[in-house]
């Protein structure tokens, strides 16, 4: 039995490293970047709802934070357009941290919704927004200075911020709908579905 335990660990950390790594890449992969941060993936979120969904949101949210540290990295340069301790620290959590981290949240409603599709689809579209919301905010406060010529400060952040989240929201949802529709997430392994045979 604990042979089976740590088989089970091991299995999860590699799952994990590797829904991590193809998070990565697939963000890299941009079909639109925004000037100062921000873009249009192809189904970038996905892996991390899945990890959520399989494996719960604690581990889910560990390993978001993990991919929004690995987010910031790489996006390294976005700190040289603010200035400030106050800034620098809004600008991790706000669009790094927590913005990547909530995708660990994903899978909140599997035990909450019977359909497997339904319940990864709208837990994929509950982080997006939660993520939009983190960057709507960072866009607020310290990204003010580059509102200009809109309405407000407010507009200005909704409509960058909106203009490549609700891409990812969409983007997340039907990838998680293929993917739910395709694999069995809830076995121990991710395999094909097996059809069931509708012949008397």
């Amino acid at each position: 039995m604990n042979e089976l335990t740590k088989k089970d660990k091991t299995r999860r950390l590699v799952e994990s490293a590797l829904m991590l790594a193809l998070a990565t890449l697939l963000a890299e992969f941009a079909v639109v970047k925004f000037p100062f941060g921000g873009s249009v993936t192809i189904f970038s979120q996905v892996p991390m709802v899945v990890v959520s969904y399989r494996y719960g949101i604690k581990w889910g949210a560990f390993t978001g934070l993990c991919m929004g540290v690995v987010q910031m990295l790489f996006g390294i340069g976005n700190f040289a357009y603010v200035s400030g301790i106050v800034a620098y620290l809004i600008l991790i959590f706000a669009d790094y941290i927590i913005a990547f981290g909530a995708l660990g949240f994903g899978g909140m409603f599997k035990n909450k919704i019977k359909n497997p599709v339904s319940a990864i689809a709208l837990g994929g579209a509950v982080v997006s927004v939660i993520r939009f919301i983190c960057h709507f905010v960072s866009g607020v406060t310290i990204w003010g200075d580059y509102a200009e010529g809109a309405e407000s400060v407010w507009a200005y952040s909704f409509t960058y911020n909106a203009g490549y989240m609700v891409p990812e929201l969409i983007i997340t949802v039907v990838g998680c709908v293929v993917i739910a529709s395709i694999f069995d997430l809830n076995s121990k392994e991710i395999k094909i579905k097996r059809r069931k045979n509708t012949e008397n």
